[in-house]
């Protein structure tokens, strides 16, 4: 998605540790109108896929999954981050580490919201090394869900999450692929 990459060059920072700060307009601050957009090309990406639901991890990846949701006409659920008082009964769990926050967590799903009749699309703010990702794909696999592909916003392809899930012949659709960043230049990856 060309205008992904746009945006990212004109508002993105490059923070120290590898990390792309696009807050001004996808996660902190959202650009709705930008965001609208972003929901339907992941609905134009996965047009025919026969998808019943959209799993994301809270909190950065709901704005996005919700876009998609809406044009997709299909439910979205968030996976938490930590079991609270109002996640009641049965729940699907899976450890995930955090990249950006460097700590584990385990996200939940009430069984109520996932289950072997839905096939999945997961969405995502972003794709480092796959840990969240991986973490939401073994939720599916604990309620038998299909899952049809995945939507990333923004890969870092040099953190090699991405290619891993490829080769393991799962879908993954990003609409900005990061090649490399440094403090200044930020070089995409082309198809």
């Amino acid at each position: 998605m060309q205008r992904m990459e746009e945006m990212i060059l004109a508002n993105g920072k490059v923070l120290p540790g590898g990390i792309l700060k696009v807050g001004s307009f996808l996660n902190q601050q959202i650009d709705s109108v930008f965001l609208r957009e972003i929901g339907e090309e992941i609905a134009r990406l996965y047009e025919g896929c026969g998808v019943t639901k959209i799993l994301t991890i809270e909190s950065s990846g709901i704005a996005i999954a919700a876009a998609a949701g809406i044009v997709m006409g299909v439910p979205v659920v968030f996976a938490k981050k930590h079991k609270t008082s109002n996640v009641d009964g049965a729940v699907y769990a899976a450890p995930v580490h955090s990249f950006t926050h460097g700590i584990d967590y385990q996200a939940v799903v009430s069984t109520d919201y996932l289950t072997a009749q839905d096939t999945v699309l997961i969405v995502d703010d972003f794709l480092a090394s796959g840990n969240a990702l991986r973490g939401l794909l073994y939720l599916c696999e604990q309620a038998g869900a299909q899952v049809a592909g995945m939507a990333i916003a923004v890969e870092k392809c040099f953190q090699g999450g991405g290619d891993e899930l490829r080769a393991r012949g799962l879908r993954v659709e990003s609409l900005a692929m990061v090649e490399s960043m440094t403090d200044t230049e930020i070089t995409f990856r082309r198809s």
